[in-house]
């Protein structure tokens, strides 16, 4: 469903990259050229992907520059756009992202369940800003809409292997054809990546941060009638990495007391990193850590042309199941020695629309949306011998006694029954040939059932009781202070409507402007990863729900093309306001790793974009994208404090707080982070390249000799819910380059290498829970370097 670019390849890097193709994408439910949708949007070709070494939506940030995402594991991942989709933290099932997934029309409930790699794909687009009104749910940041390629009847297949450094291979191949002329075809495509790891454990002698995914895709397409053509499709998924590890970066000060800090706990045991660099790539982490996933599902497709619209059916069904560890201490004492929330997840979806076909004075696009999502989860977190002099404090009796904390155990099984509907619609008013007003509606409800059952047993077997009296015993109050029983069973419903309308103007025939004020909701939530607790050792129920994120969105876009169409630029400025943010807020239990979730009062997020490309001469193309994103908490005043100012006595009426990173200080209860940035964005984000060829005759075949060269830049982001002195990741620039020959035959052969300059980054930084001032990180990956083959037939 796309027009060949320049190259002869649909689409590789999009309308704004490829300098005169005219890409013809779905993003507005219905094919249209992409310079021409009224939406700030950029497009990713089947071989933009392949050549770049985009296998996974993670990779997709070093392509655009608006979108970022950011993964501990495959279940604590958060896509965001502009800054907006999902708390920076750890994930709760209890609410839902913000920008959209969907792949051939399906929505993807969880981030996680769309960290496989992609396989078959035909090109990827990226919507910035709410889509609500156009797509069946959670889309008030932007969506990703992945297309794979379709069955044809006329009989193809590809294969591609990639071979690299770190023992990197990737393998794909897709085989499509009629079984039955002109009514019936099937497209079969899989791929293996695997990689040894990274990162050097050396207490267990083994490479982690690995790679290891297998993926099964079949589609059959059936054209019943000339009016109606039906897709089943399918498929299948399976990772099992040793992953994923995050481990020693620094210290910082906090508010504890310093015998209670990292430094002097350490030493108290005689413990060592093996590295205070983290870029020596070693650790001691004494968990074997796994990220086990089976992802899968299967969904019918159905358009029946009824003349002057067409009617879309999408009836889908999807499970995910999750079986992790993690070593959640960071470092290579006992200290906690599980902690894996093991999780099961389903989803059923069903979505009709009608889209008008043609162009008439009105078009419009109308939908009913149904989905419904079960997640059971098995948490358990189990604390080791080291757990008593790490976590209580270590000159008493109960700290000096290993038997405290020793096994004590919470066994938490949780779940989220998920049911949402939504009517929605777009039309599109052709005022003149020139001027189009387009308003749109969403009526939504959605409503959460959960359960949360934490019980706590001792290093003995017996249950853990935190009543008042019973915490009159000093070991229980420790025991209850690192892991307490609690149980709860929130509920959430909520009805909503929201809109927005675009007014788009053709102020030439290759320059097309825009405006849009949209109003939208975030679905609401409840909390599944346990709740602060009162006096009486009881659950906050009033934290138990999160309330719905209400969006105040407005954006100027401008598309436009000339010198023949080979030099493009598109710009887009934007301003969002939310109010009732969901923000991770952090649960002062020793012990409890989870976070739980608030909402702050408002949030902004405001910026520009440009989407930039030329094609000086048919043997060169340049592309240049860039986002300047300020994103702030406008109001926030019960946030969770920052490392340095925590962990100390907690002020009372009279007292004041004592300044950052005072041993054994006064901490306040909460801070107020107004005016502050939030976390995981950066405020400047480029990506940019090249490439050349010229025609050449290698091994008796014509084609052409090629250098690519791509790169990307992104400024300083905080990566802690408050930003902290200790968890700023610095701004770094990646390049990668590649060199290859492309036969008129259809083989692609290339040698590549990235992050060519071996630059050291972070993905992310965390802390580590206790105000013990242990700051760790994920590195990102260093230089690597491979070839690739492939061949169309």
């Amino acid at each position: 469903s796309t027009a060949p670019d320049a190259t002869g390849e649909a689409g590789r890097l999009g309308p704004a990259q490829a300098a005169g193709g005219d890409i013809v994408v779905t993003a507005r439910r219905r094919s249209e050229s992409a310079q021409a949708v009224p939406i700030a949007l950029s497009v990713i070709g089947g071989k933009a992907l392949a050549e770049t070494g985009t296998y996974n939506v993670g990779r997709l940030t070093q392509l655009q520059p608006s979108l970022q995402f950011y993964s501990t594991n495959p279940r604590n991942s958060a896509a965001n756009i502009r800054g907006l989709g999902a708390p920076f933290g750890l994930t709760n099932d209890g609410i839902e992202q913000g920008v959209g997934i969907y792949v051939d029309q399906v929505y993807y409930s969880r981030i996680a369940s769309a960290t496989f790699d992609f396989t078959d794909t035909e090109r990827i687009e990226v919507l910035r800003g709410p889509q609500g009104t156009l797509y069946g749910k959670n889309t008030t940041a932007g969506a990703i809409n992945i297309v794979t390629r379709k069955p044809s009847f006329t009989p193809e297949a590809r294969v591609e292997l990639t071979g690299g450094n770190y023992d990197f291979f990737q393998g794909k191949a897709s085989v499509s054809g009629p079984l039955i002329d002109d009514k019936l075809a099937i497209r079969l495509s899989t791929s293996i990546t695997t990689r040894r790891g990274t990162i050097y454990n050396t207490r267990l002698n083994e490479y982690q941060n690995s790679q290891d995914n297998q993926s099964f895709r079949g589609q059959l397409f059936w054209q019943a009638t000339p009016r109606l053509d039906v897709t089943l499709y399918g498929d299948f998924n399976h990772q099992d990495p040793k992953c994923c590890v995050q481990y020693y970066v620094r210290t910082g000060s906090t508010e504890r007391p310093l015998n209670r800090q990292y430094a002097a706990l350490a030493a108290a045991q005689g413990y060592q990193v093996p590295s205070t660099n983290a870029f020596d790539r070693v650790e001691d982490l004494d968990a074997v850590p796994r990220a086990k996933q089976k992802i899968g599902g299967t969904s019918l497709v159905a358009n029946l042309d009824l003349g002057f619209a067409t009617v879309t059916s999408v009836t889908a069904w999807r499970f995910w199941d999750w079986v992790p560890n993690s070593d959640r201490d960071y470092i290579g004492l006992p200290v906690t020695t599980v902690s894996a929330n093991t999780s099961q997840q389903q989803q059923e979806s069903q979505e009709v629309r009608l889209a008008s076909n043609g162009k008439h004075a009105i078009d419009y696009v109308v939908g009913a949306f149904y989905f419904h999502q079960n997640v059971d989860t098995q948490g358990r977190q189990v604390q080791g011998p080291a757990a008593s002099a790490y976590l209580l404090n270590p000159t008493s009796a109960d700290g000096r006694n290993p038997a405290v904390l020793n096994g004590l155990t919470a066994t938490t099984p949780n779940g989220l029954r998920n049911t949402s509907a939504a009517l929605f619609g777009k039309l599109t008013w052709h005022a003149t040939d020139r001027l189009q007003i387009a308003p749109g509606i969403r009526i939504n409800y959605d409503q959460k059932t959960g359960y949360y059952n934490s019980v706590v047993t001792t290093g003995t077997g017996a249950v853990l009781n935190c009543s008042l009296a019973a915490q009159a015993v000093t070991v229980v109050r420790d025991q209850c202070g690192v892991l307490s029983p609690q149980t709860y069973d929130p509920r959430f419903h909520n009805w909503n409507v929201s809109g927005d309308v675009t007014v788009a103007y053709l102020v030439a025939p290759d320059i097309h402007a825009y405006a849009t004020f949209a109003r939208s909701y975030k679905s609401g939530g409840i909390n599944l990863s346990g709740l602060p607790l009162d006096v009486n050792n009881q659950p906050f129920l009033s934290t138990a729900t999160v309330k719905p994120e209400k969006v105040n969105h407005f954006e100027l876009g401008l598309k436009t093309q000339f010198l023949d169409r080979r030099a493009t630029l598109n710009l887009a400025g934007f301003w969002t306001d939310i109010y009732d943010y969901q923000a991770t807020v952090t649960n002062g239990q020793l012990g409890l790793l989870r976070g739980y979730l608030a909402n702050a009062e408002h949030v902004r997020t405001r910026g520009l974009e440009a989407d930039s490309a030329f094609r000086p001469t048919d043997r060169l193309s340049l592309y240049g994208n860039g986002a300047y994103t300020d994103a702030k908490y406008v109001r926030f005043d019960g946030a969770p404090c920052p490392p340095e100012l925590s962990g100390g006595t907690t002020v009372a009426a009279g007292q004041t707080p004592s300044p950052a990173g005072t041993p054994g200080g006064f901490s306040p209860a909460s801070c107020d982070i107004s005016g502050q940035v939030l976390p995981g964005v950066s405020k400047w984000a480029f990506s940019y390249g090249a490439e050349y060829d010229l025609p050449a005759r290698v091994a008796g075949l014509d084609g052409q000799v090629y250098v690519g060269y791509d790169g990307s830049y992104r400024s300083r982001f905080s990566s802690n819910p408050s930003a902290s002195a200790y968890t700023y990741v610095d701004g770094y620039a990646l390049s990668n380059f590649r060199l290859g020959f492309r036969s008129s035959d259809r083989w692609n052969v290339f040698g590549w290498v990235r992050n060519a300059f071996g630059k050291n980054y972070y993905e992310v930084l965390a802390i580590q829970s206790g105000s013990t001032g242990l700051v760790v990180g994920q590195p990102g990956d260093p230089r690597t370097y491979g070839a690739t083959i492939s061949r169309t037939f």
